[in-house]
């Protein structure tokens, strides 16, 4: 039966390393003006009533997804690779049209995805399935002051950022965009931003990390909210992680950390938010390649 919570954009179970994943970040992925001039005005409408409800809020720049191109270059899962299409946007416009109440009025009636979310902000947002070294995988309890899902149970995760790698324009200094440099660094960003997000949500030391592997990208149906998932084994035991969660730099994020088995976490998993739930879905795509291997 097909989950109506999420859908699953891509899914890679093997996992995939940094040097299989590339992006190609450019202002053709940029969300397109919706032509109702009222609708694209609630935008900052209703960015004002959240801000004023929730003076943390903060309008900072986003990657937008834009779509992807697969190729498989020899026939083995080495030779798999993904490229993301990504584009510019920022939280205000995220909220302006993704959460509006009026969010399916940004969608084009169309049965190609990149088509039907093109006048929606869509950043692309990312989540870590983070497996201790007992094997159990951790959770968070969203604190009630998030702009999204507040209370809500789910991996730690957050967002790439553009100022993390000087790509809050589409003009990066001196270089276009689609140079090759840029769209590496773009990329980077996409695995240097799951670790900064455990480290600083969790406040386990970046040492006792392995490399992330990219497992997929969910969407939620709701507010049709797209999310990259990553699979990152840490070297520590699951008490010890919730030792160091009482020191993490973003604890204020979220306000319990639980670290639960394959079994708790199957049960706990219709209670995340869609994107969430097609992280775990992803997650066990990822087991079952595995087992199969």
């Amino acid at each position: 039966m097909e989950n109506t919570n999420y859908k699953l954009v891509l899914s890679c179970p093997s996992g995939l390393s940094p040097s299989q994943v590339s992006v190609v970040f450019d202002p053709s992925y940029d969300r397109i003006a919706h032509p109702d001039i009222e609708l694209e005005n609630s935008i900052s409408e209703i960015w004002d009533q959240r801000v004023q409800k929730n003076a943390s809020l903060f309008n900072g720049k986003k990657f937008r997804y834009g779509g992807y191109t697969l190729c498989n270059r020899g026939g083995s899962q080495q030779d798999f690779h993904v490229c993301l299409h990504l584009g510019l946007t920022d939280y205000r416009s995220f909220v302006g049209t993704n959460l509006n109440p009026l969010w399916e009025k940004f969608l084009v009636p169309s049965e190609d995805d990149l088509m039907q979310c093109q006048h929606t902000s869509s950043p692309l947002g990312n989540g870590a399935i983070l497996e201790t070294s007992d094997k159990k995988i951790v959770l968070l309890q969203r604190s009630y002051n998030v702009g999204e899902f507040p209370g809500h149970v789910v991996f730690p995760g957050g967002h790439p950022e553009p100022e993390e790698v000087g790509a809050a324009s589409h003009q990066m200094g001196e270089r276009l965009t689609n140079s090759e440099h840029n769209n590496t660094k773009v990329s980077q960003e996409m695995f240097d931003s799951i670790i900064r997000e455990v480290v600083e949500e969790i406040g386990v030391p970046v040492t006792s990390l392995c490399n992330p592997l990219f497992i997929g990208i969910s969407r939620r149906v709701l507010n049709v909210r797209p999310a990259a998932f990553f699979f990152i084994r840490c070297n520590i035991e699951s008490k010890e992680i919730q030792r160091l969660y009482a020191g993490a730099q973003d604890g204020y994020e979220s306000t319990q950390l639980y670290t639960v088995s394959l079994i708790e976490l199957e049960n706990m998993a219709s209670k995340m938010p869609g994107c969430h739930q097609g992280g775990f879905a992803l997650y066990k795509l990822m087991l079952e390649a595995t087992k199969n291997f």
